[in-house]
């Protein structure tokens, strides 16, 4: 089953060329502005548990600020390794909400 919920105002949001995090219950999320496109994934770097929030935008990937490992905030994927992936969330604006798509297993 999944559902959207508010994550943030939309005008919270992170600038063109940003990355920013939010918390959503138990999880933190990272929401990215890569050429004015926002995208929503796990906040994690599966290389140490580095924050990709609070990361940089080097092209249209999100840096982790630890240790330099670049994610594709559309797909999830690792630059330098297609098989490792973090979660990425649909999301959507309504009247100046910002809603993220949370999957319930």
């Amino acid at each position: 089953m999944s559902n959207f919920v508010r994550l943030a105002a939309q005008s919270e949001l992170p600038p063109e060329g940003e990355a920013k995090e939010f918390t959503l219950g138990d999880k933190v999320i990272c929401v990215a502005n890569v050429n004015g496109t926002i995208s929503a994934m796990d906040n994690v770097c599966l290389h140490r548990g580095g924050p990709l929030g609070q990361g940089v935008i080097e092209g249209d990937k999100v840096v982790c600020p630890w240790h330099g490992w670049q994610w594709d905030p559309k797909t999830g994927q690792a630059a330098h390794n297609p098989g490792a992936k973090v979660a990425v969330y649909p999301l959507k604006v309504e009247g100046g909400e910002v809603l993220i798509e949370v999957i319930e297993v």
